[in-house]
């Protein structure tokens, strides 16, 4: 009986174990998956919460319930990974030996790494949306607030879902028009960025929609401190931002174990080849979702295409075959900006977003770059995807790998 032991029952853990269990001959498989949390949270919903579209009840379901039978699941925090002796020891002292370990513990945001960040003003004019407590404290904020600055900031990347704080400013700018406010308040982004994105045809359409919102961007801006008394945050180059009221996303980390256990960088995030997901220090070690280092965005499509490739590469993997170096990269995000409309990005490693059509060429029915309605409903159909479809290691009809079909070149 060979023994697999997948860490983090997020996203990544959750979706790969049900794969795995229809992939793998599960006479020959005891498969572990552990997480200390019971709770699992649609994360991207974590946006709509300060804007009223969603509640906590929306994003918040039993783990339990996604976990497949053949499953067993053990909620317990690790300890330590022992990587050299091929076991985990879990905090309740447990001790799991495996012939295979899939790491998918994720990301975290830490506003204590930012000095001022997460002192006496967090919570009350320093607010975030990247976890539930934040984004619940934001829609109260939000609810009474009279108006003023409002400052967008990323401390450093990569961060989860690279969109969102775009997201939060169009939605910002949505939801202060509809209380009839929006003269009274002067939104801006302050990104480490050259622009609004990382690519230059979608930074270029994205900084253009954002000035036309009235949304200003402050770019190549790191923060070296926030100073909450006087209000404002301050560059390592000594430039200046006041504020009203701040919205931070933190700076992102892998988990501690993984740092602790010598499998991280300097965040936590795991080496791996970056089309196989195999660790680069140890052969029996593959690392999925955000907890790894591979240069795409930490976004659930990017997870889902990357399993949809690694089940039938793992099963090879351990029949003492070669990996195939099958992954690209692929991401695709669907941008909400207010007032019901929305956008949609499709791209991989090397090929950055393009406007055209998506999934099919010339049809769609989602434009790309491109604001329209049907974009909108696409991502709010996606929680109904994610819940039903995505956790439970469903397949959908469509490439995990990138096609240029539909896409326009400029």
């Amino acid at each position: 009986m060979k023994k697999l032991v997948v860490l983090g029952a997020g996203t990544a853990g959750t979706m790969v174990a049900n794969r795995l269990v229809r992939t793998l001959e599960m006479d020959q498989w005891q498969i572990t998956l552990v997480d200390q949390d019971p709770v699992h949270y649609y994360q991207p919903g974590f946006l709509f919460i300060p804007f009223g579209v969603y509640s906590k009840k929306d994003v918040v379901k039993s783990k339990q319930q996604f976990i497949p039978p053949h499953v067993k699941l053990i909620q317990s925090a690790v300890e330590m990974i022992e990587p050299d002796h091929n076991q985990v020891r879990l905090s309740n002292g447990v001790v799991l030996d495996y012939d295979f370990l899939i790491v998918a513990t994720g990301a975290d945001i830490h506003p204590e790494e930012t000095p001022g960040l997460a002192e006496h003003e967090w919570g009350k004019s320093i607010h975030t949306f990247y976890s539930m407590p934040g984004a619940l404290a934001l829609a109260e904020k939000l609810r009474t607030w009279e108006g003023g600055r409002l400052v967008v900031n990323v401390v450093e990347n990569p961060i989860k879902c690279p969109v969102a704080p775009l997201e939060f400013l169009m939605l910002a700018d949505w939801y202060f028009h509809e209380r009839g406010m929006r003269d009274k308040v002067e939104l801006i982004y302050a990104t480490p960025l050259p622009g609004a994105f990382t690519k230059p045809v979608s930074s270029r359409m994205l900084g253009e929609l954002l000035v036309k919102k009235g949304i200003q961007v402050e770019a190549e801006y790191m923060i070296e401190r926030a100073d909450p008394d006087a209000k404002k945050i301050i560059s390592y180059d000594e430039r200046e931002i006041p504020y009203d009221l701040l919205v931070s996303i933190p700076l992102n980390k892998g988990a501690d174990v993984v740092g602790k256990s010598g499998l991280g960088d300097e965040l936590n995030f795991s080496p791996v080849n970056k089309y196989t997901f195999l660790s680069d220090r140890f052969a029996n070690i593959f690392v999925l979702g955000d907890a790894a280092n591979v240069p795409a965005s930490k976004a659930g499509s990017v997870t889902h295409y990357a399993i949809d490739l690694f089940g039938e590469n793992f099963l090879r993997y351990t029949r003492g075959q070669e990996l195939v170096p099958n992954f690209d990269g692929h991401a695709n995000c669907f941008i909400e900006s207010g007032f019901g409309k929305g956008l949609l990005i499709d791209f991989n490693y090397t090929q950055e977003p393009l406007p055209g059509r998506y999934p099919l060429p010339g049809i769609g029915p989602f434009p790309l770059l491109e604001e329209s309605e049907v974009n909108h409903w696409g991502k709010l159909m996606f929680r109904w995807m994610y819940w039903n479809l995505l956790l439970k290691g469903e397949e959908l009809p469509l490439p995990a790998t990138m096609s240029m079909a539909g896409k326009l070149m400029n």
